[in-house]
């Protein structure tokens, strides 16, 4: 294949991801009675401003309830993000906790989420500690080394500046000048988020994300409904409860949240 005729190619593709994203759109739209899509936001006439999906250094809200997530993180030492998958509760954590790494504001970042597998049981899995936490901790090095590079996420890492945690190994610290992101706290019961609460030092933050419909537990154990509900009147805490229009993942994702 000649260079122009490589040419010709790409652009007939990027035209037809075009062309098919514009009738996933007009197809989305009539899901919703209230005119909202998720892939353009609120619809205003036949045409609306399709959201921008390119990456950017520095995030940006796409939503009221993420603008008033990174407002609660500027201002509060404790932050509960809830609700349901595809609202960008984990990445935005993981990047605001990278933006105040590079801008000197804490010493080092803290990532933590439990153990739990969803539904099955993988059994024994072979390797080292870090080996075997890996696939649990898989969407938090994911989150990582987007906002960084692989190499860097290694080597600070190595120095200590970046942990990544199981929740079993969080008793008895204290986090002084840190950013901590606790992940999928529907799956910590009352007990282990009162604990991990517990943990916060001086000049440092802590983001408890999760979403209370979709724990791993037995009925009744997850402690992240109640305990985010018995703390919203704490001066110094903060909570932001996203919903269907907040979703900013794939389309589909917002469609089946009524209905599953």
């Amino acid at each position: 294949m000649t260079r122009r005729s490589a040419k010709r190619a790409i652009k007939r593709s990027g035209k037809q991801m075009s062309d098919e994203r514009q009738v996933m759109a007009g197809s989305v739209r009539t899901l919703f009675d209230d005119g909202w899509s998720p892939i353009e936001g609120p619809v205003r006439g036949p045409t609306s401003e399709a959201r921008d999906q390119r990456f950017r250094k520095t995030i940006r809200a796409q939503n009221a309830n993420q603008q008033k997530f990174f407002d609660l993180v500027e201002d509060h030492n404790i932050v509960f993000a809830t609700g349901p998958a595809g609202t960008g509760k984990t990445y935005i954590a993981i990047a605001k906790a990278v933006e105040a790494l590079e801008a000197g504001k804490i010493g080092r970042i803290l990532l933590s989420r439990p153990a739990v597998e969803a539904g099955e049981s993988l059994g024994f899995l072979p390797g080292d500690l870090e080996e075997k936490l890996s696939p649990y901790l898989r969407p938090l090095y994911d989150a990582l080394t987007d906002r960084l590079s692989a190499k860097r996420v290694r080597a600070l890492m190595a120095e200590g500046v970046i942990e990544v945690a199981p929740i079993a190994y969080m008793r008895g610290r204290t986090l002084n000048n840190a950013y901590v992101v606790i992940d999928e706290a529907q799956n910590c019961t009352y007990g282990q988020l009162k604990m991990l609460l517990t943990r916060l030092g001086w000049h440092s933050t802590m983001v408890v994300t999760g979403d209370p419909d979709q724990t791993d537990l037995l009925p009744g154990l997850s402690g992240l409904g109640e305990i985010s509900e018995r703390l919203e009147a704490v001066s110094g805490i903060g909570i932001v409860r996203f919903g269907k229009p907040d979703v900013v993942r794939h389309p589909l994702v917002a469609a089946m949240i009524d209905h599953i």
